[in-house]
């Protein structure tokens, strides 16, 4: 089994990155998305620490979506999402291992691109290893959260406008625990409830969000 799912995470690591544009494209858009405000804020220092935190992760949530069509679609598209049903395995550990390339090739790019942008805002040293450690624990969360919406949405016309309205309401838990960590260690509060909190979402959501996925492309399938 565990064969199995190192195959299905080598193969879609190696598929994204036979397409570069699609990796850059996303951070392209984190950072013209981010570097907007500053240019339109002005070069208020307090203003921008204020702001950053929750521009900067619903930055990072906007840009997330954008990479959640490929999550199945071109296995969908290519038959190749069928053979992962029908394979022995469960399909919702098969799910767990897209799920792991995709933030690896989606998420982890996001949080490492963040500091460097987060020096827009004049943040301190402390609040941007906040704010990657919440990346680093709420990213997962999207895509787990997005998988259910992409599995949902799977073979749809305009299929990506709608999962984007299914999974948003969904991401608030995970902007507001993420940004909020940034704000507490911006104002010197301790910033771990937010963190626990965090990680504790990340934990249920990695729990049932493979199972429910699984479940929605099987019934895309039928």
């Amino acid at each position: 089994m565990t064969g199995v799912l190192l195959c299905v995470l080598r193969r879609d690591l190696r598929l994204t990155l036979r397409r570069p544009a699609d990796i850059a494209t996303i951070l392209f858009f984190f950072v013209i998305v981010v570097s907007l405000f500053p240019l339109g804020i002005g070069p208020q220092p307090e203003l921008l620490r204020a702001v950053a935190p929750g521009v900067l992760w619903v930055a990072a949530l906007l840009a997330a979506l954008l990479a959640l069509p490929r999550l199945f679609a071109a296995d969908h598209a290519d038959g190749t999402l069928e053979q992962l049903a029908l394979a022995p395995q469960p399909l919702s550990l098969i799910v767990l291992a897209k799920l792991a390339a995709h933030w690896l090739t989606t998420g982890l790019p996001l949080t490492l691109l963040a500091p460097l942008i987060a020096l827009q805002f004049d943040l301190p040293g402390e609040a941007i290893a906040v704010l990657v450690l919440s990346l680093v624990l709420g990213t997962p969360v999207l895509g787990a959260i997005g998988a259910i919406g992409a599995a949902l949405t799977l073979g749809l016309r305009g299929g990506g406008v709608l999962t984007a309205v299914l999974v948003l309401p969904l991401y608030i838990p995970a902007l507001i625990f993420g940004a909020g960590a940034v704000e507490a260690t911006l104002s010197g509060l301790p910033a771990g409830a937010h963190l626990s909190l965090l990680a504790a979402l990340t934990v249920f959501t990695l729990t049932f969000a493979p199972w429910a996925a699984a479940a929605a492309v099987r019934i895309a399938l039928e």
